[in-house]
């Protein structure tokens, strides 16, 4: 299929969607095409993707190799007591690239990028324990120490490394870290929901990853995985530095149930994917309580907490959200990272309900928001300071995922 990309036709892509038994009513009005079966050939987006894949992802992947992160896999492997080098989430930015090829490697064919993400793929794979966990930094540091601060992204480095593994799947139909994806989703679900062990993902992701999973393999127990993950929000159970030192459950969105939620609070990028992963629950189970919610706290953003150009998050001190028309235009901190964020939820809210007004909202987020973080040439990024990779690499998915066609309403 070739698409010439119109004003106002754009969207994420998405797998569709298969209902079982778990499913209550869906309200789903909008159906999106994977971004599989899709090629970009308009003037104002191919020319961006086609930069992408010559030059940004190649500044990427030198991050990813000159960093730690890939040597961290290595020495999980080697089982030599070595050190973990870097941060707790540097996980994700190997797999968050992942992600980003996979969608590149669907218009822009590549033999010698995809030969070494083969090679990054052994290499986690081999990382990987035998109950499905995989998480360089506990596995290096000590595997006793895990699932003991929820702020510690484990359940984060999970949800993108499914979400890496269904785009590569998507295109490649290489099954290797789809399969280390589904053990580890199916050791989270045996860890906390079939153990009934209450768990708080202090930053969110794995929600929404989880659905996407379940969409590729329709096993409905990573739909009740992910509901279950929302359900937990709200009633106190949150554990580690946000709880107990900062004492503001709200910055993570833990207050009050989500249900229950009527305002925007706390850290913008961990907002947006959980309000993404609510909708996108909402859209299969029918689940009223989301989309009430969903619907409040998006008024709220849109209309008393966002600029005119579409950025959120005004607050440089907790990187989101303080409060109602708080929104300095010398100070104003609007991570890139939110507004991409803003683009996923406003996309799945225009599914799940069909109003046009969640797609101006995206395209203005996206063009002004999201665009800005990446220079014309490839190779620059709004801030120099290349450790800040998370936010490299999510504006090269933004720019690749957003690349699909919408269809009409079903």
């Amino acid at each position: 299929m070739k698409i010439n990309l119109k004003n106002k036709v754009l969207a994420l892509a998405m797998c569709g969607l298969t209902l079982d038994s778990f499913a209550q009513q869906p309200l789903q009005k909008v159906t999106f095409v994977s971004f599989s079966k899709v090629n970009i050939t308009d003037s104002f987006w191919k020319p961006k993707l086609d930069k992408v894949a010559t030059t940004t992802l190649n500044t990427c992947i030198y991050q990813t190799e000159v960093t730690p992160r890939i040597r961290n896999f290595e020495k999980v492997a080697r089982k030599a007591g070595e050190k973990h080098e870097g941060i707790y989430y540097d996980d994700s930015d190997v797999f968050k690239a992942i992600e980003a090829i996979a969608y590149s490697l669907k218009n822009h064919p590549d033999a010698s990028l995809e030969k070494k993400t083969d090679e990054w793929i052994d290499k986690i794979a081999a990382a990987q324990q035998p109950d499905g966990y995989l998480n360089t930094y506990y596995t290096l540091n000590g595997l006793e120490k895990r699932w003991t601060d929820m702020e510690k992204h484990e359940d984060y480095n999970a949800g993108h490394l499914i979400e890496g593994a269904v785009a590569y799947f998507n295109t490649t139909g290489k099954r290797k870290l789809l399969d280390v994806a589904i053990k580890f989703a199916n050791h989270l679900d045996e860890t906390f929901r079939l153990a009934n062990r209450h768990w708080i993902t202090g930053h969110q992701e794995v929600e929404l990853a989880l659905v996407k999973l379940y969409r590729t393999t329709n096993d409905e127990r990573y739909l009740k995985l992910a509901d279950w993950y929302l359900s937990e929000r709200g009633h106190g159970y949150g554990k580690g530095v946000i709880w107990d030192n900062w004492k503001d459950p709200a910055y993570c969105q833990d207050k009050v149930p989500v249900k229950e939620q009527t305002e925007i609070t706390g850290h913008a990028v961990r907002a947006m994917y959980l309000y993404t992963g609510a909708a996108d629950v909402a859209s299969i189970t029918g689940d009223e309580g989301y989309i009430r919610s969903m619907k409040t706290v998006w008024d709220d953003v849109v209309h008393r907490n966002m600029y005119i150009t579409g950025g959120i998050g005004s607050s440089g001190s907790n990187e989101g959200f303080s409060k109602d028309y708080d929104l300095p235009n010398e100070h104003a901190y609007c991570e890139t990272c939110a507004s991409v964020g803003m683009v996923f939820w406003n996309q799945r809210m225009n599914m799940l309900t069909g109003e046009g007004k969640y797609m101006d909202i995206l395209e203005r987020s996206l063009y002004n928001g999201a665009l800005d973080g990446l220079s014309l040439s490839g190779d620059r990024f709004f801030t120099e300071i290349l450790w800040l990779l998370p936010e490299i690499i999510r504006e090269v998915n933004g720019l690749a995922q957003l690349a699909a066609l919408q269809i009409s309403p079903a």
